[in-house]
């Protein structure tokens, strides 16, 4: 324990198997109904927030009890594998899964102590875990983790201190979470109001556009056709065949939306589906076999990571090898708008605009582009359309395998989008731009006071486990002497035959 800040001399760096027992969970067969619905709160890493615990989405059973590993009251819970560090401390006889480390610590020490300590314990952890996909603690590792041990008297003045100062802390956090999650909502129901009409209610009882929803609707129709003949007409020509009489009638026409489940329209607006109003395409695949003549070069290429819902991550690029075709036929132009073929059920139908944020950036089979026939459609609109009402829709439509979801290109086709008059789309976009620059203001205040309130926490625990929260008394006794008696206390139990059973393991911890 070299590496460990000073304490006070009256105090003891040990390790947490010194002053306590270490439990780890363990769940009973899920496969009988008869281990669970009883009266012990059966916890797992999702209810660990670093606060007291009392309920449990689950609980066990007398039968399912005799399979797990009861804890006392006032242990202190640690998840060490997933995500590492998060605590809790309960309220009551629990149990806890294979994921969790329990705290049991001897009478001498105050657990309300052992609990804000070890919401100091996450760096230490990740330090110390396996080097596996998933990062575990075992028991043996999470046993010697370093514990700072104070007087029993100072420990008491610790906790009062800590739970007068961060009180106030964790009140004004939440305010900030509410203020975080009511600042979503109503981002969520701006975008809705705008893709539904009701965003430019006021601007359409003032405003008479020049052209209807379908009228432009039908501009966009007429040149979808004229650009399939166009590609037809330059295939013909670089074949050197003539086109036959009846070429243009194998025009593909486009799907209709299904409407019979759909909101109603302000006046002037109309459904259209993805396919009447884009041409839609699917990226390269990975892994493609080529022969080993064939010219391939590197470039960059979108994956379902980079195309998050109302925003690209653009932190990590990835380059791929494709053909000079593949290239020119995938390369993503100013306005493509993107929607992710699947993965897990929230990433259906998810996307962004794409701005020409990297040169010659092509995208993968499991992201589809759509690129609008007339620069009239809006492309943020489409996006937005797809990000509020799209997320049910896709996730409706979408096939659910054991583990992933998906779209396919016939559904993305369907994909229903209200198509309003131009005029009003750019009064939309305008609207919207206005106030979501005025939230995400808001936002990044929040988050700027929520991580100092997060460091401002930090400092304060760490003054308290240093020594410098509350003053040392010469009268207190040492923690040399408390872990001596600790000592003494278990080579006594040691002795004592212990009967088995809940009874056992209740009166055991008494």
């Amino acid at each position: 324990m070299s590496d460990l800040h000073v304490v006070p001399q009256t105090w003891r760096w040990v390790t947490l198997s010194d002053v306590a027992e270490i439990v780890t969970g363990n769940t009973p067969p899920t496969s009988s109904s008869d281990n669970y619905g009883g009266d012990i709160p059966f916890f797992k890493p999702p209810q660990l927030n670093d606060l007291p615990v009392t309920d449990a989405p689950e609980t066990l059973s007398e039968k399912g009890l005799e399979k797990a590993r009861l804890l006392p009251p006032k242990s202190v819970l640690v998840s060490c594998i997933g995500i590492l560090g998060k605590t809790a401390i309960t309220k009551t006889y629990s149990a806890t899964n294979q994921q969790i480390n329990a705290v049991v610590f001897e009478t001498s020490v105050q657990p309300e102590y052992g609990f804000y300590y070890t919401q100091t314990l996450s760096n230490w952890l990740k330090e110390h875990s396996s080097a596996t996909t998933v990062a575990i603690i075992n028991k043996g590792k999470f046993e010697v983790a370093p514990f700072p041990l104070p007087p029993v008297a100072e420990q008491i003045r610790i906790v009062a201190k800590l739970e007068e100062l961060l009180s106030d802390l964790d009140a004004g956090v939440a305010e900030l979470k509410a203020a975080q999650k009511k600042l979503t909502q109503y981002r969520q129901a701006l975008l809705k109001a705008a893709v539904e009409g009701s965003l430019t209610a006021e601007w359409r009882a003032k405003n008479t556009p020049a052209e209807t929803g379908a009228q432009l609707l039908e501009r966009i129709l007429t040149e979808r056709r004229a650009r399939w003949e166009a590609k037809q007409l330059a295939k013909f020509k670089e074949q050197g065949k003539t086109p036959p009489k009846d070429w243009q009638k194998k025009y593909p026409e486009p799907v209709q939306p299904d409407t019979a489940d759909l909101p109603e329209l302000p006046e002037g607006w109309v459904w259209a589906s993805l396919d009447m109003i884009g041409e839609i395409a699917s990226g390269v695949a990975k892994g493609t076999k080529r022969d080993a003549d064939t010219v391939v070069h590197e470039v960059h290429y979108l994956r379902v990571a980079n195309v998050q819902r109302g925003y690209l991550d653009l932190s990590e690029v990835k380059t791929i090898l494709a053909t000079q075709r593949d290239i020119e036929e995938l390369a993503l132009i100013d306005g493509d708008v993107l929607f992710n073929e699947g993965g897990d059920r929230d990433k259906l139908g998810r996307g962004w605009v794409w701005r020409e944020e990297v040169a010659t950036c092509i995208h993968q089979n499991h992201v589809f582009r759509m690129r609008p026939y007339l620069p009239e459609t809006l492309s943020e609109l489409i996006s937005h359309h797809g990000n509020t009402f799209g997320k049910r829709w896709f996730q409706n439509a979408g096939k659910q395998t054991t583990n992933l979801a998906s779209i396919n290109m016939t559904m993305l086709r369907a994909f229903p989008v209200p198509v309003a008059p131009a005029e009003e789309q750019l009064e939309i976009l305008e609207q919207i731009q206005t106030q979501l620059e005025s939230l995400s203001q808001q936002e990044r205040a929040t988050d700027v006071v929520m991580k100092q309130s997060v460091a401002q926490r930090q400092n304060i625990l760490r003054a308290a486990f240093s020594g410098q929260l509350v003053p040392q008394d010469p009268n207190d006794e040492p923690a040399s002497m408390l872990l001596a008696r600790i000592r003494a206390e278990r080579a006594a139990k040691s002795t004592v035959n212990k009967p088995r059973g809940r009874k056992a393991k209740e009166s055991a911890y008494a």
